[in-house]
């Protein structure tokens, strides 16, 4: 895998989240979904405001440098993390899946999409 930034310890654990990131978007957008990979994303080392202690923040960015999607991993053993869809919801025409969200703690995880009013 590709050097992204974040500690070796961390590299499962941001692969399961891109997987259920994957998941929900292929969910959503079948064909048209977005590869979410984790060796794409590139991580900074940052400071968990709530206790002073190390995080890594990732961002996913598109050919023009657009910021596409962002993954959070907190020393506390949360995360959080979204990825930018813009399609209409498959079975819901009056919504748009604006992008699809992962978080969780000490490996339980939940996903769902943020939806947007079709107007």
């Amino acid at each position: 895998m590709a050097n992204t930034g974040l500690p070796d310890e961390l590299v499962e654990l941001g692969a399961k989240l891109c997987a259920v990131l994957a998941a929900e978007a292929e969910r959503y957008a079948g064909a048209a979904a977005p590869a979410i990979r984790l060796e794409e994303a590139v991580f900074i080392r940052v400071t968990d405001p709530s206790n002073g202690l190390p995080g890594y923040e990732g961002v996913w960015r598109d050919a023009r440098a657009q910021k596409r999607g962002s993954l959070t991993l907190n020393s506390d053993g949360s995360y959080c993390g979204e990825y930018d869809l813009l399609v209409l919801h498959p079975i819901k025409p009056a919504w748009f899946i604006e992008a699809v969200t992962v978080w969780g703690r000490d490996g339980v995880v939940k996903a769902e999409p943020r939806l947007l009013a079709a107007v």
